[in-house]
Formats: structure tokens, sequence, C-alpha cells
């Protein structure tokens, strides 16, 4: 039986790549003589060891590892411990010290406020904003942060005249109280 005839005539029909039958023996080839160069000898030669230069790069990549995470290290010990005081020892003069701010000198300023109840809910020690309500615009903070020093007992026979308190703040902020409680009404929210 040929080659030929063991491919199905079917599959050769239905694909269009049509495959060439294998053939039953090899194909002679020419002597390699005529194709190749003649043989020379092959020079003795020292054998290659390989591993051993692969380890030597090996140990040189990790010295230098070493080298540059202890050169890190004594980086940071010197940043962490020295700061400021290394800055002093090259040379430079040392920061200068700033001097204290000066001294806001605080007087105490009694204020009328048009709500008699919200006085009463203050106590000695409290913060409070004091807040000027005028009848042509809005209202607006004219002390922020004053400290309640004195609460006086409520006057007796005063009908809606407010109530009295005692602030301490500084100068400026005092005469700007005594301004406002002149033409507005005064309100406090507590801090």
């Amino acid at each position: 039986m040929t080659a030929q005839s063991r491919v199905p005539s079917s599959s050769s029909s239905s694909s269009p790549h049509v495959h060439s039958p294998v053939p039953a023996s090899p194909v002679p080839r020419p002597p390699s003589s005529a194709t190749c160069p003649p043989a020379r000898p092959v020079p003795p030669f020292a054998p290659l060891r390989v591993g051993r230069a692969g380890d030597r790069l090996r140990r040189a990549v990790r010295r230098r590892r070493r080298g540059a995470a202890a050169g890190l290290a004594v980086v940071a010990a010197v940043l962490a411990v020295g700061g400021t005081e290394a800055r002093a020892s090259r040379g430079s003069a040392p920061p200068a010290a700033q001097p204290p701010p000066a001294a806001v000198r605080l007087v105490s300023a009694p204020v009328r406020i048009a709500d008699a109840a919200t006085v009463r809910l203050l106590r000695p020690g409290d913060r409070v904003d004091v807040v000027a309500a005028e009848r042509g615009g809005p209202p607006r903070v004219v002390a922020a942060g004053a400290r309640v020093t004195q609460v006086p007992p409520a006057e007796q026979g005063v009908g809606d005249g407010g109530a009295l308190v005692v602030l301490s703040v500084p100068r400026d902020t005092a005469r700007a109280l005594v301004g406002a409680g002149t033409v507005s009404r005064l309100a406090v929210t507590l801090c």
C-alpha cells in the first residue's frame, strides 16, 4: 500500500491545505564532505568555571549594599541626635531668642446687657462674646472671648434696663464697648 492511499480522500477535498504524503523511506543526502569545511583539530584550553564568577559578583553586590545601609544609618543617627546642636557646632550662630510678646494690659469694663435673664446664666471666669445689635445694620461682635470677672446682684426696681456684668478686656476693647453701649443694645454669647 502506498503513502497516498493512506490519506483519506474526504479530508483532502474538504481542507484547502493539502498535506503532502509522508515518504516511506528517508531521502538520501549528499556526502557531508562536499558541503562542510575540512575538520581541524581543537586546541587544548583550560576548563571554564562558570559558578565562581557569579559568586564573586554576588559578594560584591552584597558588600556594596551593606556599605550603603551603614552609611544611611550613620546619617540618620547624626540627624536624630545632632539637629540644632550640629548646626551650632559647625560655627553658625545659635538661633536668636525671641522676646516675649508685649503683655496686654487688661481693664475691668462694666457692660449693661439688654437681656437680664442671660446675665443670670453667667459666672465669674466664663468667656463671652459681646454682640452689638443696631437698628440700621447687621449685628457685630464688639468684644470676642472676654472673661467675666464679676456678676453684680440684680438691681431692685429697674424695669427693662437689662443687667450689669463686669468683663476683663484690653483697654481699646473697653472703649469700643462703652461706645457701642450708648448707641445699640448689647447681648452676650458664651464661648
